[in-house]
């Protein structure tokens, strides 16, 4: 809308092309809530009476709000195209995501992050990209692609593109490595639409004078708190906190009692990593809203977290509020007191009503790359040669992507180590998918349960190599094979045959079908490998968080065991020079304690 007519629209000169009349206006601005009128005209929001509009709606007895934001999103964990994703989390309330896609780019490279971004131009949701700052990860895993600071520079102007994603690499930036500062400067390069891009952060755990120099570097946000002690201190310093209420890593509980009305502006609502069953079932951000709303807080300050404070935080200057000059995105509720989405307007068209999307999605063209690359592997790349009396393992902690690593004599039988299914210590691999080195790292793992059969998945953060687990290297082996047959997905085998899988074919990650198919499917996956014996709420985002080295403790990669503490490899086996000070660790530390 060009300015001169922005302007005549708002002193009522022209025709607006929508007025809605009857409703409630929740004003995250100024925090109040009061009966008005709304004028939309081309999309926007031009004030709150006019002389005329083209059409009036009329919402009697219910409250409008501005559309939620995500403001922290890894796409690619819905397992759905975007299109797919739209059609879920817009009749939900759900206008605009952040993404941080280095789900894809770790695979893709630039290729991925510009699938993401062509196909949002297809939907009726925005999604704004942070450039993702660790591809790979870290040195201590094989990916896809390698996206450094000249690589990042290419595409930091592109259109949807407004900053640098979580910087997991936090020693990285502890310690001054020179390629993750020349990524994280490119914030300082360039400014996008008058605003200085953000740079997220990624640091669980971290304290002190480290999280002082992590912060100091520029990094304004965090979503890995897990405790009310932890957030506390990194909102001390100047980080917005990021409310996560993910799959696999559920933190608002914890964190929501640090709240008040005073710091309340440093908060954002994020999804991060939610499966598609969690958004059919329990919804995206507006679950998260009702569910501040029933433990206390404020509706009105619950709707400034799920929008204002992302758009402000990243400058997203035409969001987060029904005021004049703001994009027309706008939820319709029932009331604040069950804030219930029963329409939604995107652009100022009506979008959504009655949990269903009204406008038709095109799909965007497939990447071209393939992304199942797989070296010469059989049923011997997965024995593990015993070599010690004490190995270490990884400790599973369920609902939290965090880990243990624990000490334990390993079962021996034929000179292998086996699993031991009295202690619940089961195999685990990592395979590299993306070069076809051959690479195969070996470990063990505590508290997934399996009885019998394996499971094994493409979907392996952050690098997305094949993940394992399983009761024994046969087993292991062929569920490896069927998800590199399947061109990626999710597979569950017992006694060598397939129970259930979920193909992914779109850079092993992405299905084809509709969010209601592949919620069906994981339903069966999940259902299969909890009839193998796992008690797991979902044991495959479960696996798919083992293999990232950057989240402590204790990690597998394709190239081997992760200390992540130390941010080095580790020997499966404790060396000799070890074995005295640990033997008392494993009495007391071992699976199942």
């Amino acid at each position: 809308m060009k300015l001169e007519e922005l302007i005549a629209a708002a002193r009522g000169e022209v025709e607006v092309d929508l007025l809605i009349e009857g409703a409630d206006v929740v004003n995250t601005l100024s925090g109040e809530v009061y009966r008005s009128d709304v004028a939309i005209c081309e999309g926007t929001v031009v004030g709150f009476d006019c002389e005329s509009a083209k059409k009036v709606l009329d919402f009697p007895g219910m409250v409008l709000a501005p559309g939620f934001i995500d403001g922290h999103v890894h796409l690619e964990s819905a397992m759905v195209t975007v299109p797919e994703y739209a059609r879920a989390v817009v009749p939900r309330g759900t206008t605009t995501v952040v993404a941080d896609p280095h789900e894809i780019a770790n695979v893709l490279g630039a290729e991925g992050i510009r699938y993401i971004l062509d196909s949002s131009r297809l939907s009726p949701l925005s999604v704004f990209v942070m450039l993702p700052s660790c591809v790979p990860a870290t040195h201590l895993e094989t990916s896809g692609a390698c996206l450094d600071a000249t690589a990042l520079s290419e595409i930091i102007d592109e259109e949807g593109v407004i900053g640098i994603a979580e910087v997991m690499n936090y020693p990285g930036v502890i310690f001054r490595d020179p390629s993750v500062l020349a990524k994280m400067g490119l914030a300082g390069e360039r400014r996008i639409d008058g605003h200085w891009p953000r740079i997220d952060g990624h640091c669980p755990l971290l304290s002190g004078r480290d999280l002082a120099a992590y912060v100091a570097a520029g990094i304004g946000s965090d979503h890995e708190c897990t405790s009310l002690e932890e957030a506390r201190e990194k909102l001390r310093l100047g980080m917005r906190i990021m409310i996560r209420e993910g799959t696999a890593a559920k933190n608002l509980d914890d964190l929501l009692p640090l709240v008040n009305e005073v710091n309340s502006r440093r908060f954002l609502f994020v999804s991060d990593d939610r499966h598609p069953s969690d958004i059919l079932r329990e919804g995206h951000i507006d679950s998260m809203v009702k569910r501040a709303v029933g433990a206390g807080l404020d509706p009105i300050v619950a709707i400034q977290i799920a929008s204002l404070n992302a758009a402000e935080y990243f400058g997203l200057r035409d969001l987060g509020a029904i005021a004049p000059g703001r994009r027309a995105d706008i939820v319709v509720l029932d009331d604040l007191d069950n804030l219930g989405v029963q329409r939604v307007l995107k652009d100022g068209a009506n979008v959504a009503e009655g949990g269903r999307l009204l406008t038709p999605i095109e799909e965007a063209p497939r990447p071209r790359s393939s992304s199942m690359n797989v070296g010469r592997i059989g049923p011997g790349s997965f024995d593990i040669k015993a070599d010690g009396n004490l190995v270490r393992a990884i400790g599973v902690i369920p609902n939290q992507i965090i880990t243990r690593s624990l000490l334990t004599r390993p079962k021996v039988e034929g000179g292998k180590v086996v699993a031991d299914l009295d202690r619940d210590l089961l195999e685990m691999a990592v395979v590299e998918r993306h070069n076809g080195t051959g690479n195969v790292g070996l470990g063990l793992v505590n508290g997934f349960g399996l009885a019998r059969g394996a499971i094994a998945t493409s979907v392996a953060h952050d690098s997305h190599n094949i993940a394992a687990v399983g009761t024994n290297p046969a087993e292991i082996y062929r569920a490896v094979s069927e998800v590199r047959n399947m061109g990626g997905g999710l597979v569950v085998v017992d006694g060598g045959e397939v129970e259930a899988s979920l193909p992914l074919p779109i850079a092993g990650l992405l299905s084809d079908r509709s969010m209601d198919e592949v919620a069906e499917l994981i339903e069966e996956v999940v259902g299969a490998a909890r009839a193998l014996g796992s008690s797991l709420e979902d044991p495959f985002m479960t696996l798919s968080f083992l293999c990232l080295p950057v989240i402590p403790e204790l990690k597998l990669t394709d190239r081997g065991l992760v200390d992540v503490n130390r941010f080095d490899f580790v020997s499966l086996f404790v060396g000799e020079d070890e074995e005295d000070g640990a033997r008392l660790m494993a009495r007391g530390s071992g699976p199942g304690r």
